[in-house]
């Protein structure tokens, strides 16, 4: 791949995967809050502000170099600090701030979405358009870090989710594969790449894009 289609990929898709990723960590912390919990607001992370997010491989190369490889552009930031024990019930609270992060990226999905929608039919921009095109990695990256997020192993927030649904004498066994963290989640990107979660991903990934088609198929009748 040329230098040209390199810095035509990562300028389409910066804007998309740094607000993906931020919002999704910013939203662990607000819930969190909300809960209870302080810690990240203490710390000066409870902020939309994506330089307050940002991991350089994570946030910046990962999602670049998967991108090219034609993989999902899934990537991470520093992960927002969440004390779950002092959350008021922090068994049951901990899935409510697990699930805060993909229901962060459904929510921004569906904005990438309507803004399509409104450049396509109002604009009448074609797909060569750079902010058509934007608008279309907003929400393919939304997708792609709801739906692999929600992957029922620890740290992922699927993971946590199941952590605390599950009763206390399989939550406690279930959350110490959360030390395995890092190398569960380079597994899974391997796994992605050779094709192995591809049922899954692509499958989730659809689905959500339906979801939000029905959901912006009113602002398209306005427009049409």
């Amino acid at each position: 791949m040329d230098i040209d289609s390199i810095v035509r990929t990562a300028t389409v898709f910066a804007i998309p995967v740094l607000f993906a990723i931020s919002l999704h960590e910013a939203a662990h912390g607000y819930v969190a809050r909300y809960f209870g919990d302080s810690t990240a607001a203490d710390e000066g992370r409870l902020s939309i502000n994506p330089l307050k997010h940002i991991d350089p491989f994570g946030t910046i190369l990962l999602p670049l170099i998967l991108g090219l490889l034609q993989a999902p552009p899934l990537g991470f930031a520093k992960p927002v600090p969440v004390d779950f024990d002092r959350l008021r019930n922090p068994k049951k609270q901990m899935a409510f701030v697990a699930a805060a992060g993909p229901a962060a990226n459904f929510l921004m999905g569906l904005a990438w979405m309507a803004f399509w929608v409104v450049l396509v039919q109002v604009f009448n921009l074609d797909g060569e358009d750079f902010f058509v095109k934007m608008a279309h990695a907003g929400y393919v990256v939304n997708a792609a870090m709801c739906i692999f997020n929600l992957i029922p192993l620890p740290p992922l927030d699927g993971g946590r989710i199941v952590t605390g649904l599950l009763p206390m004498w399989l939550a406690r066994p279930y959350a110490r594969i959360e030390r395995y963290g890092v190398f569960i989640f380079f597994g899974l990107v391997l796994a992605i790449q050779y094709g192995l979660l591809n049922g899954f991903m692509l499958g989730g990934m659809n689905l959500l894009g339906e979801i939000w088609h029905i959901m912006v198929y009113p602002l398209q009748l306005l427009f049409s």
